[in-house]
This record gives C-alpha cells, sequence and structure tokens, in this order.
C-alpha cells in the first residue's frame, strides 16, 4: 500500500524546503501550501484546467496523491479520509463536468459535516462568463451545499485563501470549503509568502459555552427522573466521546446515539439504549418518549430520528448542546439552549455534575424493554440472512473494525448489528443518503489508518455506482475488505413499495448486475461468493486473510426487511417490530 512513511526526509525538513519565500507558480503555491496544512493525502482527476496543478505535481513526492477513476470516487475518499482520521479531507478536480461531478459529494459532506478542501481548476480570468469550453460556475453551483467558497482572481491571494480555507473547514460546526482556480492564476508566478494567522471579519464560533445555561442543566439533572442523552456526530467530530463517558458514569443517565453518532459511546456499556428513530430500537424510541429530560448532545433532531414532530419526546424538558446556534431550536422547540464546542461544554459539565438520583427506576426500566424488545430477526439454516451476516463480521473482526457503507437495507443493519465502541469506526452518508459513497469512503479510511481492518459494506445497487475504484485498490494495493449484501433489488425501496404501496413493486429489479466475483478479478482483486452460513464464514475467512483488497459477495434472501421501522406520520413509539409478528 503506498503510503506517506516512504517518504524518507524528516517532516522538519520538508516544512523548512515548503516555507522558503521564492518565486513560484500558483500550482506551486498550492503545493507548499497544502503541505504546510499537513496534508498528506489528495485524491483527485486531472483536466485542461488543472493541467498547471498536475505539472507542478510531477515528481512531487510530500503528499501522496490518489488518481481515482470518477471524481465522486475522489471526494467520496476525501469525506471518508476525514472522518476516520480528524483531518480535512482534500480532493481535486478540473472545471466544467470535473467539477460538477463533485456536486453530490460536496453536499453529502455538508450535510454531515464533514471537513474538506475541494480544489477546482476553472478556465482562464478572460473566458469567465462567456461559455467557454467545460466553464462551469462551480462556486455558485454550491453555493447552498459549502460552508464557504472561493474565486481566486489574484495569484497573491493564494497562500492567504488556501490557509483560511482549512480553518473554516475544521472549526465550528465542520464542512466543505471550495476553492475554485482559473488556469491563468494557477499559471502565475509571484513570491510565496507562507500564511500562519487568520483574521475572518464576522467568522468567529462560539466555543465555550455560557455558565448560567450549564447551571440550569446540571440543576434538569438533579430533579429529573427518566432523562435520556441523544448522542449524535458532534460528539464524534468535537472528539468529546471520552467526556461524552465521564459525563454518563457520572450521571448515570441512558444514552442513545444516532445514526452519525454510532461509536461516540461504547456500545458494550450497559447505558447505551442503541439507535433512535426510524429503524431505532425499541427501547431507544420508548426512552425518547417518556422521558422527562432529553438531552441532546451534538445531534440535529433530523427527521429520521424525529419521525413526526408534533408528537416527539412530549413528556421532555430539552436541552440542545450543539456547536451551531442555528440548529437549536429549529426542529424542536428547547428549553435550555447551550451553544458551545462538544467537547469543551462536556468538560465543564462533567466539572461539577452529579448523580441522577431520581432516575434509579427508570435505569431499571430500560433493562427491562432491552430485555423484552431486543433486535431480531428469523434465522434460516436455508437462506443466508442480511442481519446474521451482519453479525459475523462483527465476531470475526471483534467490533475492532473501521465500518463504512453505502445506503440502504445493508447500511441499517450495519448500523443495528455491527457494535461500535471506539469513534471514527463507522462512515455512513446520514443527512443526504447517498448511494456509492461506501467504497470510495472505504479508501479514503484506509489511507487514512493504513494499520487498521476497514471493511466496506454495501448492497448490489449501491456498489455499481464507485465499482471502478476497485482498480485502484488493485493498482495501491489498499486492503479494504468489500462485502456486498446481495438481494438482487434495490432493498429499502423494494420495504416501503411492501409495507406502504400495497406491494406494488415498480422498478426495483437488478437483475443484469455484473458477477461481482468475476468484476473485481477482472479489476485485478480477489473475489468470493457465499449463497449461505457455510460458505460465508469461510469465503469471509479467507477475505481476512487475504493480504490485499478483497471481495466477497453474499446472496441474500430478497425480501428481508429492517425492523424495527417506523412509518411516515407516526410518533417514533409506533414501530412495526418484524416480520414474525
Amino acid at each position: 500500500m503506498v503510503m506517506q512513511g516512504e517518504v524518507k526526509r524528516s517532516k522538519e525538513e520538508i516544512m523548512e524546503r515548503m516555507r522558503k519565500p521564492e518565486v513560484v507558480s500558483g500550482s506551486e503555491i498550492l503545493l507548499r501550501s497544502l503541505v504546510l496544512e499537513g496534508v498528506e493525502c489528495v485524491f483527485g482527476y486531472p483536466g485542461g484546467a488543472v493541467l498547471f496543478i498536475y505539472d507542478a505535481m510531477h515528481g512531487f513526492k510530500d503528499f501522496n496523491h490518489l488518481l481515482t477513476r470518477h471524481e465522486q470516487g475522489a471526494i467520496h475518499a476525501a469525506d471518508g479520509y476525514a472522518r476516520a482520521s480528524g483531518q480535512v479531507g482534500v480532493c481535486i478536480a478540473t472545471s466544467g463536468p470535473g467539477a460538477t461531478n463533485l456536486v453530490t459529494g460536496i453536499a453529502t459532506a455538508y450535510m454531515d459535516s464533514v471537513p474538506l478542501v475541494v480544489i477546482t481548476g476553472n478556465v482562464a480570468t478572460s473566458f469567465i462568463g462567456t461559455d467557454a469550453f467545460q466553464e462551469a460556475d462551480i462556486t455558485g453551483i454550491t453555493m447552498p451545499i459549502t460552508k464557504h467558497s472561493y474565486l481566486v482572481r489574484d495569484v497573491e491571494d493564494l497562500p492567504r485563501v488556501i490557509h483560511e480555507a482549512f480553518h473554516i473547514a475544521n472549526t465550528g460546526r465542520k464542512g466543505p470549503v471550495l476553492i475554485d482556480i482559473p488556469k491563468d492564476v494557477s499559471a502565475a508566478k509571484t513570491l510565496f509568502k507562507p500564511v500562519t494567522e487568520v483574521n475572518i471579519r464576522g467568522y468567529n464560533p462560539t466555543v465555550t459555552p455560557r455558565k448560567p445555561q450549564l447551571d440550569k442543566l446540571i440543576k434538569a439533572i438533579s430533579e429529573a427522573e427518566r432523562p435520556v442523552i441523544l448522542a449524535g456526530g458532534g460528539v464524534v467530530y468535537s472528539g468529546g466521546h471520552e467526556e461524552l463517558l465521564e459525563f454518563v458514569t457520572k450521571t448515570g443517565i441512558p444514552v442513545t446515539t444516532t445514526l452519525l453518532g454510532l461509536g461516540a459511546f461504547p456500545s458494550a456499556n450497559d447505558l447505551w439504549l442503541g439507535m433512535p428513530g426510524m429503524h431505532g430500537t425499541y427501547t431507544s424510541n420508548k426512552a425518547i418518549q417518556d422521558c422527562d429530560l432529553l438531552i441532546n448532545i451534538g445531534a440535529r433532531f433530523d427527521d429520521r430520528v424525529t419521525m413526526k414532530l408534533e408528537g416527539f419526546a412530549p413528556k421532555a424538558k430539552v436541552v440542545h448542546i450543539d456547536i451551531d446556534p442555528a440548529e437549536i431550536g429549529k426542529n424542536v422547540p428547547t428549553e435550555i439552549p447551550i451553544v458551545g464546542d462538544i467537547k469543551t461544554t462536556l468538560a465543564l459539565i462533567n466539572a461539577e455534575v452529579g448523580y441522577a438520583t431520581g432516575a434509579d427506576a427508570w435505569r431499571q426500566q430500560m433493562q427491562q424493554w432491552k430485555q423484552e424488545q431486543p433486535l431480531r430477526y428469523v434465522d434460516s439454516e436455508v437462506e443466508l440472512k442480511p442481519q446474521w451476516v451482519i453479525s459475523m463480521i462483527h465476531e470475526t473482526t471483534n467490533g475492532e473494525a473501521i465500518v463504512t457503507t453505502d445506503v440502504g437495507q445493508h447500511q441499517m443493519w450495519a448500523a443495528q448489528y455491527y457494535r461500535f465502541n471506539k469513534p471514527r469506526s463507522w462512515i455512513t452518508s446520514g443527512g443526504l443518503g447517498t448511494m456509492g459513497f461506501g467504497f470510495p469512503s472505504a479508501i479514503g479510511a484506509q489511507m487514512a489508518n493504513p494499520d487498521r481492518l476497514v471493511v466496506s459494506i454495501n448492497g448490489d445497487g449501491g456498489m455499481q455506482m464507485c465499482a471502478q475504484e476497485l482498480a485502484i485498490c488493485a493498482i495501491n494495493n489498499i486492503p479494504v475488505k468489500v462485502a456486498i449484501i446481495n438481494n438482487q433489488v434495490l432493498g429499502m425501496v423494494r420495504q416501503w413499495q411492501e409495507i406502504i404501496y400495497d406491494n406494488r413493486y415498480s422498478h426495483i429489479d437488478l437483475a443484469g448486475s455484473p458477477d461481482f466475483v468475476k468484476l473485481a478479478e477482472a479489476y485485478g482483486v480477489k473475489g468470493f461468493r457465499a449463497t449461505n452460513k457455510e460458505e460465508a464464514e469461510a469465503a469471509w475467512k479467507e477475505a481476512l486473510a487475504h493480504p490485499g483488497p478483497a471481495v466477497v459477495e453474499f446472496v441474500v434472501r430478497k425480501h428481508e426487511n429492517v425492523y424495527p421501522m417506523v412509518t411516515q406520520g407516526n410518533t417514533i413509539d409506533v414501530m412495526l417490530m418484524g416480520d414474525e409478528e
């Protein structure tokens, strides 16, 4: 696997060389600035408007560049890199279609608050606005889905713009920042002066919360009889998982974690209730509906968690802790708003908070619900069940893998049956629900964590949207293990059509999909297929033992559904519990 460790020069020597004042091109300024920002891996796809940049990259050894097979693969890989590492992900694409092919990935990162710096080329400044060949107003196109964007018209602005972009992307509520560089700017030369300070008027995220609000929360905890914590992706992104564990240990308050919050709290802990919402656990959903104090920590009350808003947490006093003040009160009325960084806020609370002594009976109720209504499915010795496959993957990896998923039924089964005990081990598209995300994001996660096992769980539909990225796994020996849950249909669409649309199945059949084993082998990747438990265990064992990338196709029951399920228009305590009922 090609990794940064192959660069023999010391980091100090590299940084000193990058800082050296010299007259260089805009392209060289870009590369130097990326190194000075700590970038170790860039994902990209060249084209006419970025040829000066790629020319400067010829023989450049101070960060890795991974040539993906599609711009969407590049940005999803950068996204996976960012989520798995906590660093800013970086991708490069050319103008026009190269830039527009990034739009889905930018929106994915924006919805899930992932720090990216997206670099696009554009036509020369004199051609902007003339509908020149491969011109696109990418800053205009992406304005609603970027945290900020720049169109750089002067090469002297590049060092400042790049430094600002990294700062904006990775502070406050994190998100993607786009830098559009016209071709003449990347070619122009000037004296490079590294920028080390940031002074952005009007941008000053609140990190430390107001003390009176913390006092209100501590008082509410002391008075509560049925408190619940709803922990979201903000806990992971802030690095506040240890503070959350301390908070729960001190207070004894049960925790439910959103889809993006999985891994923020150890699933093995008795106070963890599971995931809430549309496909959440019975215990999580009942706890939210019956609690008298709901403490939201870094989640945004999205519709898949709340379902019918008018009936969500009807008995609760709501506390919302978030770095983004715009999220507080946006969907759910909030009695105690707390604006601040999650890690900082929890550390301050932990210094003063006490045990929720009034909640002993409540904690016992949680354990009773977990015993009475666990996640369950009807197993089979004839057909391969997807829930069993996910459980098998969990057991064989000891819950220690970084798991990425695509979107659909397999995503929900993975969220339910793979148990996470570490943050940044679960990478999935939450807000946008982007098919094609799972596999390339695993490549990015593996590049960020060369010594960890990375498992990419995909459906047979989503896998075909970025399957071409198998090539870069083979070429660079990136040892991602790909599990394809093949039910031969668009599974989640089929489930909705069965339950909500009275079995009127419309355009969901994925017949004609490739032989995934042969497809893997065509790219030079080891491939396996399993149709029963014995084959599944043997194939997966061999895939894990294989030193390079591997694909395992698990052929599963076509008509299996994800349960529990809350249908649209219902509150989260109105759950369909499973086929056996």
